[in-house]
């Protein structure tokens, strides 16, 4: 585990307790339907827990699709004329 000094730990809490204000100042602006709207997303949002690491691949990579779409093969019903 990472010591960090007394500074860096009051620091940090500084921080939070502001980020706290804020999100209570920003929530006491916003019209009460719209906040409870959106505390509904963000609940749904930390049910839903965090996204899937993305594939291990070499960066500045993307995963490229095919460059054609495979050909369907054509089944004639009725034989051609004039064979």
């Amino acid at each position: 585990m990472t010591k960090h000094s007394k500074r860096e730990r009051d620091q940090r809490t500084r921080e939070a307790d502001r980020m706290r204000e804020i999100e209570a100042a920003w929530t006491a602006s916003v019209p009460a339907d719209i906040a409870r709207e959106f505390a509904a997303g963000v609940e749904f949002a930390r049910a839903r827990g965090p996204l899937p690491p993305p594939p291990d691949m070499a960066p500045g990579t993307r995963p490229n699709p095919p460059k054609r779409e495979p050909r369907v093969e054509v089944k004639e019903e009725r034989p051609r004329r004039g064979r």
